[in-house]
């Protein structure tokens, strides 16, 4: 009866938590040991992320894991969210911590990058949309204001990379996360000559790239010593949070997407090609990479309007639980308002229950008047975002689809779920909600040849899942709904 333990690191843009993923008779469980705050710090005029905390506490989920299950383990996996980096000096040192890509240096960036090249031929060259936040801007940012780091830099590495780093003393860039970047060629899976060029970056600072699954090396020996661990190596997930979800989808054939959905969501599907016509340009969709694979998607807001209202209702003395929060929709009328929960304003708003109201009465619905109306207009409505860029990324990849697959934290939100399979009407199969951590550890378990397809990892996956399947119902009233959407989006751009 073959046993391998593996610990899987998942950094999210608030928290982080170590999992210990045991893959056992080609089941996979999970078993978190740690978690942990990730709360940037702003200096001055600066927003960093405290990268010296999060390794620390990486540290102390290795020790945790010692303490446990004893002093081997088969591999160790980070994944994190993407766009940000650490910029070491040719010794090796980091100059100074990450900067949060929410920080307000690439605010110009965007009409800075368009005067060196369109948007249109910097997404036919990537295969990515433009964004403020991507590491194209960040690094471009250093360059025109002279920042003097730039030119003392001998390496860039991604978050995920810059902590095995710190774990095995190898610099390299693993590719799910380096398309991150807008600097990588979709075709090639390499560094894009073009784009480097035209942006004025050194193409010197651009590390040596590796697939998922690579094995970095041992953990250093002050390392292990200091956490108890006696041998393990680090292994290359795939390091982007959203490729490690989407590798781990526990779907059969190929006729199927998928929706990633937490704080916020993901949709998209595999897909063979790169898709940058016209129409996906205007679509603002992304073309990324998991294991072995493509995959073309769009991201759309998600329960972070629920989680902001939440907290909104608590502010205001109505204490609620997610579950609570469920009831109270299911509860509510139908017929209640609709929000297009993609415009800016829903972004970061002091009170998103107020910031929902308002947006009603602009648009001449009526206004919720209670925390269950609310909470039905929210869920509601992405649902019917999610049939809208369903449909988008079907037509853009020539693809018709039989399911959905929903995983991460909205598999947990039963009404959700119906609401996607009524206003898509595709069946939705709900989960693993860790589906990041699931294919976290399922790719260090591939990368040491316990299982050899990616087919294979989902197997695994679904074998080792309780799956809840929801058949949509009532599907022409909600086609009637979501007719009403696309007018008020449409009326109502922003």
């Amino acid at each position: 009866m073959s046993l391998h333990r593996f610990l899987a690191f998942d950094l999210g843009a608030e928290s982080g938590r170590a999992v210990v993923g045991t893959l056992q008779d080609a089941r996979l469980s999970l078993e978190e040991i740690s978690r942990f705050p990730n709360e940037p710090v702003q200096i001055r005029e600066t927003l960093y992320w405290d990268v010296l905390a999060l390794y620390n506490n990486i540290l102390k989920g290795v020790k945790e894991y010692t303490r446990r299950f004893g002093t081997e383990v088969e591999g160790i996996g980070i994944d994190t969210w993407g766009v940000d980096f650490g910029l070491l000096s040719a010794g090796g040192e980091l100059l100074q911590n990450p900067v949060h890509h929410r920080d307000r240096r690439t605010a110009s960036m965007l009409d800075e990058v368009k005067s060196r090249i369109s948007p249109e031929e910097l997404f036919r060259c990537t295969g990515m949309a433009l964004l403020a936040i991507n590491t194209s801007l960040q690094l471009l940012s250093l360059r025109v204001n002279k920042n003097p780091v730039l030119d003392c830099a001998s390496t860039m590495l991604m978050m995920p990379d810059l902590f095995a780093y710190f774990l095995t003393g190898r610099m390299c860039c693993e590719r799910t996360n380096a398309i991150s970047t807008q600097l990588l060629d979709p075709l090639k899976s390499e560094w894009s000559a073009e784009v480097v060029g035209k942006l004025g970056l050194p193409w010197s600072l651009l590390p040596k790239l590796v697939d998922p699954g690579t094995v970095l090396g041992e953990v250093l020996r002050p390392v292990r010593e200091a956490v108890g661990l006696k041998s393990g190596v680090v292994i290359a997930p795939c390091t982007h949070d959203t490729a490690s979800a989407v590798a781990a989808v526990p779907a059969q054939g190929d006729d199927w997407a998928f929706l990633s959905c937490g704080t916020w969501s993901v949709v998209g599907t595999l897909t063979s090609d790169v898709v940058t016509t016209l129409r996906a340009f205007a679509a603002g969709v992304f073309n990324e990479l998991t294991i072995q694979s493509r995959f073309l998607c769009r991201n759309i807001s998600g329960l972070w309007l629920l989680q902001q209202a939440r907290a909104a209702w608590t502010r205001a003395g109505q204490s609620y639980s997610y579950e609570e929060i469920v009831k109270l929709a299911a509860q509510a009328p139908e017929g209640g308002p609709l929000i297009n929960p993609d415009v800016p304003r829903f972004l970061a708003p002091q009170d998103m229950d107020q910031a929902i109201q308002q947006y009603c009465a602009e648009t001449g619905q009526a206004v919720p008047k209670h925390p269950g109306e609310t909470a039905l207009c929210i869920m509601e409505s992405l649902a019917f975002a999610y049939r809208r860029w369903l449909d988008e990324i079907a037509a853009l990849s020539g693809r018709s689809f039989r399911a959905l697959h929903l995983i991460g934290g909205g598999a947990k939100n039963s009404l959700l779920c119906q609401l996607t399979a009524n206003t898509t009407g595709l069946p939705v199969v709900a989960g693993p909600s860790e589906a990041t951590v699931a294919g976290n550890v399922m790719v260090q378990a591939a990368a040491q040849g316990y299982v050899t397809t990616p087919q294979e990892l989902r197997e695994v996956v679904r074998r080792s899942s309780e799956l809840v399947e929801y058949r949509p119902q009532d599907t022409s009233r909600y086609q009637i709904r979501y007719d009403e959407y696309l007018r008020l989006v449409a009326k109502f751009p922003e």
